[in-house]
């Protein structure tokens, strides 16, 4: 419990620190933020500039094609932050956006390719001026929405604003995102999964991982490769968006996927000596839960009844653990090898390396 004196002496030092801090909210079009921006290099010219501590332009093709990507397809998009310095020129300085207002600024002057873009991937290898007239202009007219500080927030205050911003979050990972943008009942379904008290028992993860929907990421996964690991390819992210948007577009037996993904993880609890982990492990790997997981209800959709025998001799075996030691290079013969070892030894049939 605090003392009267140190809750005053605490009080005072917020009130000491507080900033009151005016601001405004307003919206722009795509086309008018390029023109009062100009370019990194025009600050004296330019009614947004970019101020001297974040002169450095840190998005590569890649990124600058995925927020161009974002507005074609109107994601929301985060408010810029400006700041009013009160110079005689009316100048807005940007405190927070400056990587995306120079984007727009590339893009709109054809001084940016689009490249590697999932959703509109017919746009990679093109530029701005290769959009039909109609797709350009409404392009041009998009808003964005900005955060306008008044004069009164000095540059102390800007810097502080800057770095808390970009210090104080992380950004969102694949599982994060794809619960924002690909909503649907599957995408439900999956969460109705992940709250399954057996399944969280088997797969023990951290408290942020579980905030940040790993448990959600676990169930995709599970789905994801029993009924379409044939299909899978070479990228972890995109076999997994596919599957997840395909679901979501398709209807789809809830019961019977519910009740299948209830039979591993009764199976797993039965049979799987710590469940999907091992007993040195703090929190359960992701490729280590796809293998054994994807492996039993492969076996047990062939053997129902299924009774394995000697689990132990292969489940810590340095074979086993050479199949699962990295998801960094997947490649599908690693895919089908670690999850056809699991059932097949599970079945009883695996003879080992031919």
């Amino acid at each position: 419990m605090l003392t009267t004196l140190l809750a005053e002496e605490i009080e005072a030092q917020i009130v000491e620190h507080s900033r009151q801090v005016d601001y405004d909210v307003k919206e722009y079009p795509v086309e008018i933020i390029v023109e009062k921006f100009k370019g990194v290099d025009d600050v004296e010219g330019a009614e947004f500039f970019v101020p001297e501590y974040q002169r450095e332009h840190t998005w590569d093709d890649k990124r600058q094609s995925k927020f161009i990507e974002s507005v074609l397809i109107q994601l929301p998009i985060p408010y810029l932050f400006l700041a009013d310095i009160n110079d005689e020129k009316g100048r807005l300085e940007i405190v927070d956006g400056s990587q995306r207002i120079r984007t727009l600024h590339a893009f709109l002057n054809d001084d940016l390719r689009l490249c590697e873009l999932d959703k509109l991937d017919k746009l990679n290898g093109y530029y701005f001026k290769d959009l039909p007239l109609a797709r350009q202009r409404k392009f041009k007219r998009t808003t964005l929405r900005m955060i306008v500080l008044s004069e009164k927030a000095d540059e102390e205050t800007r810097r502080d604003l800057f770095e808390r911003i970009n210090t104080g979050s992380d950004p969102l990972n694949h599982m994060e995102q794809r619960r924002g943008i690909m909503r649907g009942t599957f995408t439900n379904f999956l969460e109705v999964c992940a709250k399954d008290r057996l399944f969280s028992e088997l797969t023990p993860l951290s408290k942020p991982s579980i905030k940040r929907r790993e448990r959600e990421e676990f169930v995709l996964r599970f789905f994801a490769y029993l009924n379409d690991y044939e299909e899978f390819k070479h990228s972890v992210k995109g076999f997994l968006d596919d599957y997840l948007e395909k679901m979501n577009q398709e209807e789809f037996d809830e019961v019977s996927m519910k009740t299948e993904f209830d039979s591993a993880m009764q199976f797993a609890k039965k049979y799987y000596p710590y469940g999907f982990n091992k007993p040195d492990l703090g929190r359960t790997p992701r490729i280590r839960f796809e293998a054994l997981s994807v492996g039993a209800a492969i076996a047990l959709r062939e053997n129902p009844n299924l009774i394995p025998q000697n689990v132990e001799d292969w489940i810590y075996s340095n074979e086993f653990q050479l199949l699962i030691a990295s998801d960094a290079s997947n490649s599908k013969p690693k895919v089908v090898s670690r999850l056809h070892y699991v059932r097949d030894n599970l079945l009883g049939v695996y003879r080992g390396k031919s």
